[in-house]
């Protein structure tokens, strides 16, 4: 993923695209053997690229993307962006399912505790709530308040990453035929 994401990046820069993408693939070498040699496992990758013949700027890449050493080259800086990328997304820090699956379904229980919630679904991994209200007993600026009142218990109850969208919906509809 992060190879992937390098290249991408590397297109758009106008930059070597096949370098990058061997850069983002070779970024977490030094994790096969960090069990065996003593050191950051940025260091040993970048070492082992050195022993093996690898370029200066993938060596440098890999030594730099936890800035164990300052990254000096767009390249080292694209391998950064890449692996924080790629290690936001859930569950790519080895985050439980058990764990995230309970956060979004205390985020919907919390959307659902109010009264006119009829249901609340988490989406976006989380990052976003969508709270569905009975028309009938929620008004429009019920909804508004709702919506903030909602936000603050998610605040008060739940610790999370980033912040969280709560959109409440109230939907009213008619429909008549024409024959």
């Amino acid at each position: 993923e992060v190879a992937f994401l390098c290249g991408i990046m590397a297109a758009e820069l106008g930059l070597n695209v096949k370098q990058a993408k061997r850069a983002g693939l070779l970024h977490d070498i030094g994790k096969a053997v960090d069990h065996e040699i003593e050191g950051s496992h940025a260091v040993i990758g970048a070492d082992l690229a050195r022993k093996y013949g690898e370029s200066p700027k993938i060596v440098h890449a890999l030594a730099a993307h936890h800035e164990d050493e300052k990254p000096s080259t767009i390249l080292a800086v694209l391998v950064q962006a890449a692996d924080a990328l790629s290690g936001a997304r859930p569950g790519a820090r080895r985050e439980m399912l058990e764990t995230y699956v309970k956060r979004l379904q205390d985020l919907e229980r919390i959307g659902t505790s109010f009264p006119g919630c009829n249901s609340c679904y988490a989406i976006q991994a989380g990052r976003e709530i969508r709270v569905m209200v009975a028309s009938e007993e929620v008004t429009d600026a019920q909804a508004t308040v709702l919506a903030r009142d909602i936000a603050k218990k998610i605040e008060d109850e739940m610790t999370y990453p980033g912040q969280i969208k709560v959109n409440v919906i109230r939907e009213t509809r008619a429909v008549e035929y024409a024959k």
